[in-house]
């Protein structure tokens, strides 16, 4: 099956950074992504909890995104977005799978990273994750429910009882420490609550 008209256009706001481009993006396969996920450790007799499918659905959005979108650069069309991004999704859940599994059976002390070349900078999911608890409790959850729900800001308003207008500059400064969170191998722990 070709590429689709809807699909095109989609792919190509993304990789115009349009606004919302990547809502609409996470909205229309991270269903699949979740199908996947579980089809592939079923296929490997892995049992997944609910914490475990959400980590592995975060690495493949976060391998589709980093080095801007360099995943979608590499489409070519020809065949489906949906096959295209089926087999990224299983080569990267099979990936992951493997690693954790590595990662139980390896004697303490004797750890060697694996670092993807797609994670652009964030080394593992571990370090997103540690950098996703840094962030204060409602811009974590801001961040969760878009970008790993695939939320709409109306969603996330109602959700979180919080003004729509207020969600892009929350998500703006979330990435921005993140990026910034990344890019420093050890931060210094600082008090940033200013006075009491």
């Amino acid at each position: 099956m070709a590429l689709t008209a809807i699909d095109k256009a989609l792919l190509q706001r993304c990789l115009n950074h349009e606004v919302g481009a990547w809502n609409d993006f996470v909205d229309r396969f991270v269903g699949m992504f979740y199908h996947v996920i579980h089809y592939v450790a079923y296929l490997r007799s892995v049992t997944l909890d609910p914490a475990d499918v959400e980590d592995i659905a975060a690495e493949i959005l976060l391998q589709i995104v980093a080095n801007d979108y360099a995943v979608l650069r590499q489409f070519r069309g020809h065949a489906s977005l949906a096959t295209y991004l089926t087999v990224i999704a299983r080569r990267i859940c099979a990936h992951e799978l493997t690693r954790r599994k590595a990662q139980r059976e390896m004697p303490l002390g004797s750890e060697r990273e694996e670092k993807p070349r797609a994670a652009a900078g964030l080394e593992s999911l571990e370090e997103v994750q540690r950098l996703l608890r840094k962030l204060p409790t409602r811009e974590r959850e801001v961040v969760r429910l878009f970008y790993l729900e695939g939320r709409s800001y109306e969603e996330i308003s109602a959700e979180l009882h919080i003004p729509v207008n207020t969600i892009g500059p929350v998500l703006s400064r979330a990435k921005k420490k993140l990026r910034d969170g990344a890019a420093t191998p050890a931060p210094k722990p600082t008090n940033k609550n200013g006075p009491a």
